[in-house]
């Protein structure tokens, strides 16, 4: 057993606990008690105990869209808009990756988030086995599916990759990987492909990642092709009935927000990378108040440029108040919620992660608050999304096991990871 005491446990359960002077108590992985240290005896009999004084005890952070890889493609093409960046640069890269160098990408984005707080990472891309084994490697928990592009030929032959993929990874690394199919955005997806991806994720019984409503462009290019908007021909492709994790959701309707609330629907919103590549800002204060869960994505690197969900909490609760002139459009707690219980809600990991109760699984985070940019603590919720940084992440934990402490990433050394992907990173970049 592993007894963490003394510290401030930020609970986010549904009562919304702050238990200062708290005890948390783990057992084979799972969260078995969360409790006030007053009137317990010191120690633990036979087990580890850790001292939390000091220091904010939370839930593990979770990055609902990611592609974790694209970290070999940080600072290669910025400053463009979204189909421009996609066509000319990524796309033409992404050609000649290989597996060797998504597994190496992964490795690089697995420390730098992990290090930042980030338990668990929502990726889209290729190569999705190089993937999995780098998630199997770190301890890290992530829900992986391969991105399905459905234009070319091979597309049919691409879902079956996937769906295999489903398969032999659904519940490894002792749990860790859940997987999912990922038709990539409605405007690379072909009906008759989206159907076959419908009815592949019905006899898997698996959920679906796809990008939606991330431009003007996007929606102007669906509608002149099929007549809809790009949520719309989603539903025609048989989607609504499915558990999806809509990426971005930057153009959606109210109606959408209406239609999307009453089925089992989650949004990741990536404020960074929406505003990065000028695509707009997302109503998440509208999705909000229809209970729509959202979660925090950083996207991929190369369009943020860090994996970073401390700055993104920030961002999604100061954006929308200057979006809607309305400083309470997503209050602190609110934004520390799509960071964590919410952004499990999306992914559909609410009964086991995004807040620390008893049954859960023992992901969490131990956070400085000695720190002279987080005193004096009125506030600790305020604190953490407007004043913390990655910096201030002391120790990580998943599934009961630490992967960082005391600010030392403790699975692989930097120097090794950072080498290999400069290199394969000019090869792709440069060729």
């Amino acid at each position: 057993m592993i007894e963490i005491r003394g510290g401030t446990i930020v609970t986010m359960n549904p009562q919304n606990q702050i238990i200062p002077n708290g005890v948390i108590r783990i057992e084979e992985g799972r969260i078995v008690e969360v409790t006030s240290a007053e009137g317990q005896p010191d120690g633990l009999s036979g087990g580890e105990v850790i001292d939390a004084t000091g220091k904010w005890v939370l839930p593990g952070l979770i990055n609902t869209h990611c592609h974790a890889a694209m970290t070999l493609f940080r600072s290669f093409a910025d400053d463009l808009p979204l189909m421009d960046w996609l066509q000319d640069k990524i796309w033409p890269a992404e050609n000649r990756l290989t597996g060797e160098d998504v597994y190496w990408g992964t490795r690089l984005a697995i420390r730098e988030m992990v290090l930042g707080g980030i338990t668990t990472f929502a990726d889209m891309y290729f190569f999705m086995d190089e993937t999995a084994q780098a998630v199997e490697e770190s301890g890290i928990r992530a829900v992986l599916s391969r991105g399905l592009v459905g234009l070319t030929d091979d597309a049919s032959e691409k879902l079956r990759e996937g769906v295999d993929f489903c398969r032999r990874w659904q519940g490894k690394a002792g749990g860790r990987i859940t997987t999912m199919l990922a038709p990539h955005a409605p405007y690379t997806c072909r009906p008759a492909f989206l159907k076959e991806v419908a009815a592949a994720a019905r006899e898997l019984d698996c959920g679906l990642h796809i990008h939606l409503a991330e431009t003007e462009a996007e929606n102007r290019q669906i509608v002149e092709a099929y007549g809809k908007r790009p949520f719309w021909y989603l539903a025609d492709c048989g989607l609504l009935e499915h558990r999806v994790l809509a990426a971005h959701g930057v153009w959606l309707e109210p109606e959408e927000l209406d239609e999307m609330a009453g089925h089992c629907w989650g949004v990741s919103h990536n404020p960074t990378s929406n505003l990065k590549l000028a695509s707009g800002f997302a109503p998440v204060p509208a999705m909000l108040q229809r209970g729509i869960p959202v979660g925090l994505g950083t996207d991929g690197a190369a369009s943020n440029n860090r994996l970073d969900l401390w700055s993104e909490m920030k961002l999604a609760a100061i954006l929308h108040k200057a979006v809607t002139k309305t400083p309470e459009a997503v209050p602190a707690s609110t934004a520390l919620a799509m960071a964590t219980i919410m952004g499990a809600k999306a992914l559909g990991l609410e009964e086991e992660i995004g807040s620390l109760e008893p049954g859960k699984r023992a992901d969490l985070i131990l956070v400085s608050c000695e720190e002279s940019h987080l005193n004096p603590v009125h506030d600790p919720i305020s604190l953490l999304v407007y004043a913390a940084t990655r910096a201030d992440v002391r120790a990580v934990m998943v599934d009961g096991n630490w992967l960082v402490w005391d600010g030392v990433f403790l699975p692989y050394a930097a120097s090794e990871t950072a080498q290999e992907c400069n290199v394969r990173a000019k090869r792709l970049v440069n060729a």
